[in-house]
């Protein structure tokens, strides 16, 4: 399952944790404390998946979705959000500005957070393998029935 995600996370040693979780599972993971470097990392690195804090310094986690979603180089990374803002208007900002997932820290486990990254990681390989299958094989045209006709 090889795979590699973006960790943009100011709590260290939250990012650490999990970042030694995720590596055990054979993903590359790489590390941002803060929205700014996270933003030039995903240009620098293009991972295949994001997880983002929403309460950073410097630049929030609600700027970098936004930052993402215009543009075309970052919006087609899909972003899981994990934050301690657990309100419904903050859920529904986040997906609005394009986050496929959103997981509130305290009701989440570290090894909950970690099986979840894997999974989407495990469906994204899956509908890039069904992509490309779909691109890979001739177009069916189906055959008119023929009709035997007697003279």
């Amino acid at each position: 399952m090889p795979g590699k995600i973006l960790i943009i996370e100011d709590d260290k040693f939250l990012s650490s944790v999990l970042k030694s979780r995720l590596e055990k599972d054979g993903l590359t993971v790489l590390q941002a404390f803060d929205g700014d470097v996270g933003v030039s990392t995903a240009r620098s690195e293009h991972p295949d998946l994001i997880l983002l804090d929403l309460i950073m310094p410097k630049v929030s986690g609600f700027e970098v979705l936004q930052t993402i979603s215009l543009d075309p180089e970052l919006n087609r990374i899909p972003v899981m959000v994990a934050s301690n803002l657990g309100q419904e208007s903050d859920i529904e900002k986040a997906k609005s500005l394009g986050a496929v997932n959103y997981y509130v820290k305290v009701r989440t486990s570290i090894d909950g957070l970690a099986q979840m990254v894997k999974d989407a990681i495990v469906q994204m390989g899956k509908s890039e393998v069904a992509q490309e299958s779909e691109v890979a094989q001739e177009p069916q045209v189906a055959q008119e029935p023929q009709v035997a006709t007697s003279q």
